[in-house]
């Protein structure tokens, strides 16, 4: 029996909730063995980044290339990158080794607020990484930034959003309206030929940390399983969803705490 492998490229978050150790967690979760790649080291917990430390670009490259040499990997999620030189050797390596799926978060702010991803590798993530990706997830926010655009107020802008951002190369986009208001959380997956609009209950809960991460490692979980991705993102909104519901069962740190990735489990 074949065993699914995902790789998580992304930042570690030193408070476990979100970046690599979410993604595993999420891998995990979801049957998939996970291997990670980190761009970065975070200092951060519940309430903040107090502190980000950059790995060498041809450190990631190294790490990139070691799980690619020997593990069959069958998804490669990418999230925090937080520099133009390590989003060069990410493309550098993911041309070499071609992945058959790639979901790339653009992870520009956390949940607290604090900017992530720096403005000139805003720039190179659009050129270099969005190319290669089966899909992108990023929120409302991010979506506006990628464009240069006011953040989409309406079903009709959020759907054109989609397709200008799909025009900058990649083959599918998830806007993700977890930013947005209202009783429900609707989520938009836009291709070529579609627009499918998949909603879900608001849950009212500061224990977010780590959502976005979640949802796109739990869509490149599906995609190492071999579901299509229309499968892939469904199972994925419905898990991380459920992830959120059962946020509060948890009392870990002071501002907004982790989602519960192991609700199925305890």
């Amino acid at each position: 029996m074949t065993t699914p492998v995902a790789l998580t490229i992304a930042g570690s978050d030193s408070s476990g909730g979100a970046g690599i150790q979410a993604d595993l967690k999420t891998f995990a979760a979801l049957g998939v063995y996970g291997a990670s790649a980190i761009t970065a080291l975070t200092a951060q917990n519940t309430r903040g980044v107090t502190g980000i430390h950059a790995v060498p670009a041809e450190f990631v490259t190294a790490q990139i290339d070691a799980v690619f040499s020997d593990l069959d990997v069958g998804a490669v999620k990418i999230g925090m990158v937080a520099q133009v030189e390590s989003i060069d050797a990410i493309a550098s390596a993911l041309l070499r080794w071609k992945p058959k799926h790639i979901v790339l978060d653009p992870v520009m702010v956390a949940t607290s607020g604090d900017r992530l991803l720096a403005a000139e590798a805003v720039d190179a993530l659009r050129t270099r990484l969005m190319p290669l990706a089966s899909v992108i997830t990023p929120n409302l926010p991010e979506a506006a930034a990628l464009l240069d655009e006011p953040v989409a107020r309406s079903e009709a802008e959020i759907e054109s959003q989609g397709r200008r951002l799909l025009a900058l190369g990649c083959r599918a986009v998830l806007i993700k309206g977890g930013h947005g208001e209202g009783a429900e959380s609707t989520d938009y997956l836009v291709d070529a030929d579609n627009a499918l609009a998949l909603t879900a209950a608001r849950v009212a809960t500061r224990n977010t940390h780590g959502t976005g991460c979640s949802l796109s490692s739990a869509v490149a979980a599906g995609l190492a399983k071999g579901e299509d991705l229309a499968s892939a993102v469904r199972n994925a909104k419905a898990w991380i969803s459920a992830a959120i519901g059962a946020a509060d069962r948890f009392n870990v740190g002071h501002g907004h705490g982790p989602v519960h990735h192991f609700h199925r489990f305890y």
